[in-house]
């Protein structure tokens, strides 16, 4: 189902994706991170859901959709790269901090971090333009939230 999204994920000189695309490689990215500790939890799915519906405009039914197609897609991707990238070229430098919050808020959703989870993270600030140091930044003014 997803092959053809992923090809064109893969092309040496991508053309940048369409807001939907974008859309998907974000929301596959962060059930990326939810399921890297091993532990799908339902805290985590609904945080998804609720990043997606803020983010995007989404009515609860909507992002539960777009997270379910994530959910294939993530299971298909061979790695992380992939999605980084679509992201990266979707989405202006100055608004990607707002990505790695998401990212951050998923990882803390379930009460608890993991090293594969910090690891993961430590992996993709890179990947999307950004430091650790901003990733931490982003880090603490989620956990200031909760």
């Amino acid at each position: 189902m997803f092959a053809d999204f992923l090809s064109r994920l893969t092309a040496p000189r991508p053309d940048p994706l369409p807001d939907a695309d974008a859309r998907l490689a974000l929301a596959a990215l962060l059930v990326r991170i939810a399921r890297t500790d091993g532990d799908y939890s339902a805290a985590e799915v609904d945080r998804i859901d609720r990043v997606l519906s803020r983010r995007y405009a989404l009515s609860p039914f909507e992002a539960a959709a777009l997270r379910r197609d994530a959910e294939g897609l993530e299971a298909e991707a061979p790695d992380t790269v992939r999605f980084t990238r679509a992201i990266k070229e979707a989405v202006p430098l100055d608004h990607r901090t707002e990505i790695i919050e998401s990212l951050w808020e998923i990882v803390l959703a379930d009460g608890s971090r993991d090293a594969e989870e910090d690891a993961l993270m430590r992996l993709v600030a890179p990947m999307l333009g950004l430091n650790d140091r901003d990733s931490n930044l982003a880090r603490q003014r989620v956990e200031a939230r909760r």
